[in-house]
């Protein structure tokens, strides 16, 4: 069952329940699929389906980030439970010692020695977890800490 499939039959699951917060997710979650499906001019491969999840996800965390700072704390705990729902759409996280061992695996591999090859390791690193659920940031801040040990 894709995850087009899985979401739709979701929707109405939650039609019969009245649960009217995971219908008005998955809803959103439909909406983004059929525009990224429609923008592309052809059916969604799985691997796009969870980049628009992921997408969805990061603007979920970005919200939550942004009315914390405003005091909103009305709308960070409907952003909070709309991305547990979200979030059980897509694969499980990986974690970041798994990241850690493939960053230095990279570097190695790759002869990366300074700062300057950021760019290299990251894409070498995010091509490793393709399909995989990893924060970029982490990634990032992992691959920094890695090459600056490097360089010194």
């Amino acid at each position: 069952m894709t995850i087009q499939e899985k979401i739709q039959k979701d929707m109405v699951e939650a039609m019969k329940a009245k649960n009217a917060l995971r219908l008005d997710v998955l809803r959103g979650m439909k909406t983004a699929l059929k525009h990224k499906e429609t923008e592309k001019n052809q059916p969604l491969q799985e691997s796009e389906a969870l980049q628009v999840l992921n997408l969805l996800v990061n603007q979920h965390k970005d919200s939550i980030e942004q009315f914390t700072r405003g005091g909103r704390s009305d709308l960070v705990s409907k952003e909070q439970s709309e991305l547990k729902i979200l979030e059980t759409y897509l694969p499980t996280a990986v974690d970041e010692k798994e990241i850690q061992a493939v960053v230095t695996q990279v570097i190695a591999e790759l002869k990366a020695s300074s700062p300057k090859d950021l760019g290299r390791v990251m894409k070498g690193v995010m091509a490793r977890f393709a399909g995989s659920r990893v924060d970029g940031k982490l990634v990032n801040e992992l691959v920094r800490t890695g090459l600056e040990g490097k360089s010194s």
